[in-house]
């Protein structure tokens, strides 16, 4: 199994009224789960002779992680799963990039979710010290998008 096929299952047990999904082939074990009461990671490893993958996940959110920003921070977070980009188009500016100050309210990114593009904005004031996905990214429901500091 190729990571491509991973992701998509991953994707689409997200997307689906699932709660648990284990799968087992000769050499991948995947077992996803929805349940918010489940803090364990769950691990998914291919023993495919062309290649080693090893995808660690949130039960949460099925989708890869944002790193965890460093306690001090403040932090801008994803209200929906999506697509991130950074900017309205691909030859725009970014909404803001890292060490610019933004404001409550200001946009910061769009989360595109089933062909509607969502501007989020920010949920604070402060300044941005970190952008945890890049354009093109699958974001998850809460994942971390941006780590500020208070300006």
């Amino acid at each position: 199994m190729k990571l491509n096929e991973i992701k998509s299952i991953i994707k689409d047990f997200e997307t689906s009224t699932l709660t648990v999904l284990q799968l087992e082939t000769d050499n991948v074990k995947l077992k996803l789960s929805k349940n918010k009461e489940n803090n364990v990671e769950q691990v998914v490893q291919s023993t495919d002779a062309t290649a080693s993958t090893q995808i660690v996940h949130n039960p949460q959110t099925a989708v890869p992680v944002a790193p965890t920003p460093n306690l001090g921070d403040l932090t801008i977070k994803s209200p929906l799963v999506g697509t991130f980009y950074e900017a309205s188009s691909p030859d725009a500016e970014p909404f803001v990039k890292v060490g610019d100050v933004v404001k409550k309210g200001q946009v910061v990114c769009i989360v595109e979710a089933m062909k509607i593009m969502n501007e989020i904005t920010s949920s604070v004031d402060g300044k941005v010290t970190k952008i945890n996905f890049k354009n093109g990214d699958v974001v998850g429901f809460d994942d971390v998008l941006f780590a500020v500091v208070q300006a």
